[in-house]
């Protein structure tokens, strides 16, 4: 298995795409964080006051912003063996197909967390010295903002997972990343707040995502972090068995 991480991690830097999703990434935490500062104090802001702790948790929960590119690299790092036609010698390599798909998960998810740990650290060099200036000092051992980060740590892992297993569902590339992005960006956004809708939509990936981080929003409701860690480690652990299992089954032809 040692070997297999290996060489997932050998193919996934020989292209640039991770740094370019790393860049991604940075960029979007550094923006959702200026956006959460810049008017986390405005009139109607649904969010809670920075100098409240539900508050400060929010804009620290931002770095969970790399999960939608994680998914979309762990995807493109399944898919893209059937795009690129080496599927069928790595299966050769390794008959046990499911070994594959395990070290793939193995690694995506830890890329998902190092990909967290260096937004969560973007989103501290934005928010300590800004939020300095006015007046509110952080504690970062505090106000349940460790227990935020570990949350970030963890969804973006899992999204990790997701990915490599919708992409072993699908096997499709350029279907499984362009139904990543719309519904992580358009789709959910869209339907979490329709208040019609909000006993089931606090289930979904993204909303069990800011659950876990503890975002706190007047206008949208979620489950208490503990619930929204088992709903969003739920959809990891049923796309990762699901992909699994087909990638074990079907031709590869």
């Amino acid at each position: 298995m040692t070997r297999l991480i290996r060489a997932e991690f050998r193919k996934l830097f020989t292209t640039r795409l991770w740094l370019w999703l790393l860049l991604g990434s940075i960029g979007l935490t550094v923006l959702y964080a200026s956006l959460a500062i810049a008017f986390g104090d405005d009139p109607g802001n649904p969010t809670p006051p920075l100098a409240s702790p539900p508050g400060q948790r929010t804009v620290f929960s931002v770095g969970q912003g790399a999960s939608t590119l994680v998914a979309v690299l762990a995807a493109i790092g399944l898919t893209g063996e059937f795009r690129h036609r080496t599927v069928t010698p790595t299966f050769l390599a390794t008959p046990r197909r499911g070994l594959v798909v395990l070290a793939k998960l193995v690694t995506y998810g830890l890329i998902g967390a190092a990909y967290a740990v260096i937004c969560i650290g973007a989103t501290v060099a934005v928010a300590l010295p800004w939020l300095a200036t006015k007046g509110i000092r952080i504690d970062l051992t505090g106000n349940g903002i460790p227990q935020t980060l570990a949350g970030v740590v963890a969804a973006v892992a899992i999204f990790g997972l997701l990915g490599v297993g919708l992409g072993a569902l699908l096997r499709e590339q350029a279907a499984t990343v362009v139904g990543l992005l719309v519904y992580l960006f358009i789709v959910e956004p869209l339907v979490t707040r329709i208040p019609s809708l909000s006993d089931w939509t606090v289930y979904l990936p993204g909303a069990a995502a800011n659950a876990l981080t503890q975002v706190a929003q007047s206008n949208q409701h979620f489950l208490e972090p503990w619930q929204g860690g088992l709903v969003l480690a739920g959809y990891g652990l049923v796309f990762a068995v699901a992909g699994t299992f087909l990638a074990v089954r079907r031709d590869v032809t």
